[in-house]
């Protein structure tokens, strides 16, 4: 594990740490924590079994933490200015591994990695945990308007716990009938932190990582026309 920091275009430096894999990497992850304000940062169990699960399968991978998070610059920026730490960390895993790139996300990082991905054809395919769905939950900026949804073509991961009370099942369900490339997994007998379920949702991270982003070069599979 090698620490690092990069910054973004609006000059906020940020650290990260970057976990090459064992052989040439096949391509790059990015991965984004949870609320920064909840605790959330890029040491949580959850998305270190992410991080050990793809590089494992041959990726290049950087977490980091969003600005104003532990040693990163800057201050909060309530999900919307946290696009832009994204878009860095992509650039910078991009810099160091050639190959299509995923960007994945947990919570309040689930849904920055979905708005700017939107707008940034480097993301490749998405995988997003307990991406917060709840009407109640006001921590996160809205969802992006379903027309934009729709012409979201590349691979995306939904996951959640049966008993997340941010992301409910229904909730992901209905969200995946709108996503034209769209897997959904809903693990029993956990919750929005996916306790006891870590590495079984790495896993299923790891396996949608290896199908559709595909062998070096080849780039992701995309869905047809």
């Amino acid at each position: 594990m090698e620490p690092v920091r990069f910054s973004t275009h609006d000059g906020i430096s940020l650290e990260g740490e970057l976990r090459m894999p064992e052989r040439a990497p096949v391509g790059s992850a990015v991965i984004c924590h949870a609320h920064p304000r909840r605790g959330g940062t890029k040491d949580h169990p959850i998305l270190w079994a992410v991080r050990n699960e793809l590089a494992q399968r041959g990726l290049a991978v950087l977490s980091f933490n969003f600005r104003g998070t532990m040693r990163s610059a800057g201050s909060h920026g309530g999900g919307r200015t946290e696009i832009h730490d994204v878009e860095a960390a992509i650039g910078s895993v991009r810099a160091l591994a050639e190959g299509p790139t995923i960007v994945c996300g947990w919570s309040f990082g689930a849904s920055v990695a979905l708005r700017e991905a939107l707008t940034d054809d480097r993301a490749s395919a998405l995988a997003l945990l307990g991406l917060p769905l709840a009407a109640a939950d006001a921590k996160t900026p809205p969802m992006p308007a379903a027309s934009d949804l729709r012409n979201f073509r590349r691979p995306v991961l939904l996951i959640a716990g049966e008993a997340d009370a941010y992301c409910p099942a229904p909730a992901l369900e209905e969200l995946g009938l709108t996503l034209p490339s769209c897997e959904i997994s809903v693990l029993p007998g956990t919750d929005h932190f996916l306790w006891r379920r870590e590495r079984e949702a790495a896993g299923i991270v790891g396996a949608f990582a290896t199908r559709v982003l595909g062998p070096a070069g080849a780039g992701p599979a995309m869905p047809p026309p």
